[in-house]
């Protein structure tokens, strides 16, 4: 059940940092990185969410 309500977090995160890029994105423009640290920190959550899946599937706890 917690890996469950962790691989939920990750991927909120992830919609989140989906959305605050975007909104770096219209408000800066090309003028800013925040853009690019938010892209960096959405592929680190995406890698987190794949391992996670990933270990859940091994231990057995997603399969059903």
């Amino acid at each position: 059940m917690l890996l469950k309500i962790l691989i939920a977090l990750v991927f909120l995160a992830m919609v989140t940092s989906l959305a605050v890029g975007a909104g770096f994105l219209v408000r800066d423009g090309s003028r800013s990185r925040r853009v690019l640290v938010s892209l960096k920190v959405r592929v680190a959550l995406a890698a987190a969410l794949l391992a996670l899946l990933g270990y859940g599937f091994y231990l057995g706890g997603l399969g059903g």
